[in-house]
């Protein structure tokens, strides 16, 4: 899944494709690079962030699906908003991306139910602006798997079909609290469920190696790709799509050669 933000305020690459033909050709080249599909944001959602105004996340979103669509790309949406999830679907997305969990918007799970598309269930702990202050746990992966089945059976129980699920690394959440979730992969695999791991650039990458500049971090989320491969993950979503694509070959064919 590869990263398609048209924000100007996104922790690794605010601005850098905030128009929609910028968007569009940065997503061209994901795709040329091995994306199987493209998650486009319209709202930052690194901790601190503040919210985007409804009509302002639409002019940003919308357009930039119908051209990645329009060019043959598989789009999921990024966003917390049912206006937004139905308004891109409408346009050609295909996959709702939800960071909330459905939390952050009442109507979101019934109108993903409606639209009939897969919905991505992330853990978070509430909005950007207050996540980190709750990021405090027991078991970091045992509640953040009960937290997580909870959500799920929202869904479902609002009608929603077909769901992904997704841990969170970085939305309330410390690097520690990061790393006993990616050594747990196979427990949220468990849960019989596609799983999305997305932790490419993030800061606790950056704590690890010494590396300020979020673009350094390339090759440790590759390495985190490796792992979520083995893990048996259905997706990774990643800005820098060529190494990631990369590892997932790799690791596809070591079980090749061991089946």
């Amino acid at each position: 899944m590869g990263v398609v933000n048209v924000t100007p305020d996104s922790f690794s690459d605010g601005g850098d494709h905030a128009d929609p033909e910028a968007a569009v050709a940065h997503g061209r080249r994901l795709l040329a690079d091995g994306a199987d599909l493209l998650d486009v944001g319209g709202e930052s959602t690194r901790p601190g962030a503040g919210r985007v105004p409804e009509d302002e996340e639409l002019r940003r979103v919308v357009p930039v699906v119908q051209g990645l669509v329009a060019v043959g790309a598989v789009v999921s949406v990024d966003t917390v908003r049912a206006s937004v999830a139905q308004a891109a679907v409408t346009a050609g997305a295909a996959v709702v991306n939800d960071v909330s969990g459905g939390t952050g918007d009442p109507a979101m799970l019934s109108t993903v139910a409606d639209l009939g598309v897969p919905y991505v269930v992330m853990h978070g702990r509430g909005p950007s602006d207050v996540m980190q202050t709750r990021a405090v746990y027991d078991d970091v992966v045992a509640e953040v798997l009960a937290e997580l089945t909870a959500l799920v059976e929202a869904a479902r129980a609002a009608g929603v079909q077909d769901l992904v699920v997704d841990p969170g690394l970085g939305f309330a959440k410390t690097g520690a609290h990061g790393w006993a979730l990616l050594a747990a992969l196979d427990r949220f695999a468990a849960l019989g469920l596609p799983l999305l791991v997305g932790a490419s650039r993030k800061a606790f990458l950056g704590a690890l190696l010494d590396r300020p500049d979020p673009k350094d971090r390339d090759a440790a989320t590759a390495a985190v790709t490796t792992l979520a491969a083995q893990a048996g993950a259905w997706a990774v979503r990643v800005h820098d799509v060529g190494p990631s694509a990369d590892a997932v070959r790799v690791v596809a064919a070591v079980r090749g050669a061991s089946a």
